[in-house]
């Protein structure tokens, strides 16, 4: 079964991957200066957090990180295809007619979803430092939900 630790990293790498995607598409699309830093910000910080826990999970496990599918069985697999991708929808993302308020709608869910997955790891991390970025993920994806949200009642006060 491996580890609490093992566990978190095999998901929350395809997460993050997810994010960087949808931040990917964001550089792109996006008509906002806004959305484009909060993007740029995303794709810089998640691909660092990424490449720190394969780091870890090379040097704790002598392993590189499985691939997802390998990994189905593990932990929270029933929240996993949701928390995978966040329930995001690249493909509807990348055809919004207004990428802006699409990217916010997906990405907040898709942050509460790092959020909720950081916050419940911390219990049972036997690793300090690991531990030490579950506490800076749930910090900097909040902080970033609060704008998003703030961005959203901003910019679209009505909603359909």
């Amino acid at each position: 079964m491996g580890s609490s630790d093992q566990h978190f990293m095999v998901m929350m790498i395809p997460h993050h991957a997810g994010a960087i995607a949808m931040a990917d598409l964001a550089l792109i699309r996006a008509r906002r200066p806004e959305i484009k830093a909060l993007a740029q910000s995303i794709k810089t910080s998640q691909s660092d957090e990424i490449a720190q826990m394969r780091r870890w999970y090379r040097q704790w496990y002598g392993l590189d990180v499985p691939a997802w599918p390998t990994a189905s069985g593990w932990g929270w697999q029933g929240g996993m295809g949701m928390g995978m991708h966040g329930g995001t929808d690249l493909a509807a993302l990348s055809n919004a007619k207004d990428f802006d308020r699409a990217f916010i709608e997906q990405m907040i869910p898709h942050h509460q979803m790092g959020v909720m997955m950081a916050s419940m790891a911390q219990v049972n991390s036997q690793h300090p430092e690991l531990r030490q970025l579950q506490q800076a993920m749930v910090r900097v994806q909040s902080d970033e939900i609060q704008q998003m949200e703030k961005w959203y009642r901003t910019w679209y006060p009505t909603r359909p």
